[in-house]
């Protein structure tokens, strides 16, 4: 669920729009500007006229897809035109992008007439690998698409047909499996007459569901052959007239599969009682499904569900298939995606369903167990090994049926595309997922801060945390009001009133009475100091974890925060660490906020502290203890100290792969570090443990100021409770990106002591 102020301005903010473009060669001086441009691009010019099959070589085209609209079928908010379609195609861009790096323009024809757009479409084909249509209507979309195919020697797919078909159809060989029916046998009755109905049916029948076991309802009722209103896609599926059934009550009963593509809520749990033993439901209605999935189980205990929606089992998404089917497809050149790609698509889907979850995908998802069954017919959305799974069996489909131009070794290509997953991806998505599934109670002691507002009614929808607010609540609410936010389902506690007060008081005053704290004192510091407050909140047990810093200096957090809740029995210092986002990897910066001059024993901990949490967020760590010297060859104090650092970790946790001293550009860089054969650093580093607070400190706000990249933190290591500091300042979604993960480290907290 999302609000629709929050939807505005994630759109309108800093650049409009979610894309942009970029470079990929070298433009810095006036010799990369003459190979860019003139005079150097003649060559590649006269390379293409003598072969213009080399235009895949020496351009972008090869990777270039084209996502067409014209705005007449936009996701449920039907014929709205090219340009209010245009936020929705650049949405379908950056999920091309982000699931399988395939660049796209996205293309809204003012023109509704279908001969015209296949002549505009038609006429793109020097400028791109692959054609995307999406949101055209039926059956406009079904004589575009047949015609472009025709018409063209590059990939063209629309998405809203063939999409929902292959993801559907891979789901159902795997129902029929575990509802032991036999696919040639089994009887469908089909809820929707649309573009992605009858292609579904279509796939379904390649896929071996008779024909004639096929009963389709539209708005008029049971799709028969006396009807004068049939296209001839919906004429295919047209059932005698002889059959009596004539309404979709009629059509379900002794159904062995329901699959649903029309209106939410048209299917009655009564519908479903009338069906065959063991039978499959799919309601697929986006965003609300033909029956709800609650009800659905409630009414058949023995079917399979499926519905498009991401908060219940079984989702049937498209973005499962799409950018995995054009990236196979690309990366052999194939001229076209032909019937059997995308059978190989469905059942490379189905197949992975089949196989075992690996760990972290059941912590995205925040399950301990994710196994092929009735609750898990299809991969997760987000499951990072459809990329290998789907698109070598797409490029070998592709290579089988004569369509492809380029000849590969598809081991060596499956191969390639594991080695490109980068955890960077999906780290954050990963983090708020896996908080999701078990929300625990987050403090925000700045509960008037318009952004602290905003983010706690964005976790609170998203079901990330439960929030707490603390402050003034009538000063609160007046601010909630104001930005039109409504703060149902948010906690506002207001410290100088809350009858916890002098108990925290008296806890407080324990603490600390020999630091010279009186009784009155405590008091005054748990009325006045509402970051006070929440800490202590958190230490007694009255909220799980505490997000505190957004206008207050870092000094204000980490004292009441080291004062209150403390560090770990196991640990001398805490210490800070930022999380850096690119667009290929996830690098991790300590220490950067608290100690200015760590000792080789601090900067040990440091380390083990950091590569502790990296683990726990799902990556495997690779430290770099950084320095200006490289093993030994600038003899100093200060890398002596890097050094000697570096020895203590690898005595203490011998499993942790850390190498140092070295300099930042050794340790990012494998070329580098090839002039020291004995390192034990494998690959980039993605733990960078800086020497000092100096150092640490200018490389985060570097990276923050430099653009490119999102920094998160400062996460605060080795508190024996879950504290974190936002930057002055922070966005919305910085803060609810702490807040994700403050309720894992919470989660982690809670499994710990369960287990003891």
């Amino acid at each position: 669920m999302h609000r629709r102020e929050d939807a505005l301005r994630y759109h309108r903010e800093g650049r409009p729009g979610k894309i942009e473009l970029a470079w990929t060669k070298p433009v810095a001086s006036q010799l990369d500007l003459s190979l860019a441009y003139s005079p150097g691009v003649a060559d590649p010019c006269r390379e293409i006229f003598a072969d213009p099959d080399q235009v895949d070589t020496y351009t972008a085209r090869r990777n270039l897809v084209a996502v067409v609209t014209n705005g007449t079928a936009v996701l449920g908010l039907g014929d709205i035109g090219p340009r209010a379609a245009k936020p929705v195609m650049e949405g379908k861009a950056v999920l091309f992008k982000r699931f399988a790096d395939i660049d796209v323009f996205d293309l809204e024809l003012d023109e509704k007439d279908p001969e015209r757009v296949v002549q505009i479409v038609r006429s793109l084909e020097p400028t791109f690998g692959g054609i995307n249509l999406e949101d055209i209507r039926a059956p406009d979309c079904f004589y575009i698409e047949r015609a472009l195919r025709e018409q063209m020697q590059i990939p063209v797919f629309h998405d809203d047909q063939h999409g929902t078909a292959i993801i559907s159809a891979a789901a159902l060989l795997n129902a029929c499996e575990l509802q032991e029916k036999h696919i040639d046998e089994v009887r469908v009755t089909c809820v929707g007459a649309g573009a992605a109905a009858t292609s579904c049916m279509q796939m379904w029948v390649r896929m071996g569901v008779p024909t004639a076991n096929i009963t389709m309802v539209d708005i008029h009722g049971v799709v028969h052959d006396g009807r004068d209103d049939l296209d001839e896609f919906r004429a295919a599926f047209a059932r005698p007239s002889a059959d009596p059934r004539r309404t979709l009550a009629e059509a379900v009963v002794d159904a062995d599969v329901l699959i649903g593509l029309s209106a939410g809520g048209i299917v009655t749990p009564e519908m479903l009682k009338t069906m065959a033993p063991r039978p499959i439901v799919f309601a697929l209605a986006n965003p609300d499904p033909e029956i709800a999935y609650p009800d659905a189980v409630a009414a058949r205990p023995d079917a399979v569900v499926a519905t498009g929606r991401s908060d219940f089992p079984n989702q049937v998404n498209n973005v499962l298939g799409f950018p995995y089917i054009f990236r196979g497809a690309l990366d052999v050149r194939a001229r076209a995606i032909d019937e059997e790609m995308k059978l190989a698509a469905a059942h490379a889907i189905a197949a992975l369903a089949r196989a075992e979850v690996p760990e972290d995908v059941l912590r995205a998802y925040g399950h301990k167990r994710l196994k092929f069954g009735p609750e898990y017919i299809i991969p997760k959305p987000f499951d990072s090994r459809v990329l290998f799974w789907v698109a070598p069996a797409v490029a070998e489909a592709a290579l089988r049926s004569g369509v492809a131009r380029d000849s590969i070794d598809i081991e060596d290509y499956r191969n390639r595309l594991y080695r490109q997953l980068s955890p960077a991806r999906r780290v954050l998505w990963n983090i708020t997922e896996a908080a999701k599934s078990s929300p625990c109670r987050i403090v925000y002691p700045e509960g008037d801060h318009e952004n602290i507002i905003r983010a706690a009614r964005r976790v609170a929808d998203a079901n990330i945390a439960q929030p707490i607010l603390l402050g003034v609540p009538e000063r609160i609410l007046s601010r909630a009001r104001a930005a039109g936010i409504s703060l149902d389902g948010v906690s506002l506690v207001d410290p100088r009133r809350d009858l916890r007060l002098e108990r925290y008081a008296h806890h407080y005053w324990e603490r600390r009475c020999r630091k010279g704290v009186t009784q009155e004192e405590s008091v005054r510091e748990m009325q006045r100091f509402r970051t006070s407050f929440g800490m202590m909140m958190v230490e007694v047990g009255d909220a799980d974890g505490i997000v505190a810093g957004a206008r207050q200096d870092y000094p204000a957090t980490i004292r009441p925060a080291l004062r209150i809740i403390g560090t770990r029995p196991d640990v001398r210092k805490a210490c800070g660490m930022y999380m850096v986002i690119t667009k290929t990897r996830v690098t991790f910066l300590a220490d950067t906020t608290i100690n200015i001059d760590p000792d080789a024993q601090t900067l040990a901990e440091i380390a083990r502290l950091a590569a502790e949490r990296v683990r726990e967020l799902g990556i495997e760590p690779r430290v770099a203890m950084l320095s200006f010297s490289n093993f030994g060859d600038a003899p100093h104090p200060a890398s002596r100290k890097v050094a000697e650092a570096t020895a203590l970790v690898k005595k203490c946790c011998p499993e942790l792969m850390i190498d140092g001293e070295m300099q930042a550009n050794v340790a990012m860089d494998p070329q580098e570090r090839k002039r020291y054969p004995f390192s034990d650093l494998r690959g980039p580093a993605n733990v960078l443990v800086f020497p000092n607070l100096d150092a640490g400190n200018a490389a985060y706000k570097l990276l923050a100021v430099a653009g490119g990249a999102d920094v998160i933190g400062p996460m605060l290591l080795g508190m024996n409770k879950p504290v974190n500091v936002l930057q002055q300042g922070a966005t919305v979604d910085a803060i609810v990106h702490m807040t994700a993960i403050t309720v894992t480290q919470a989660q982690r907290g809670k499994n710990n002591n369960d287990a003891r």
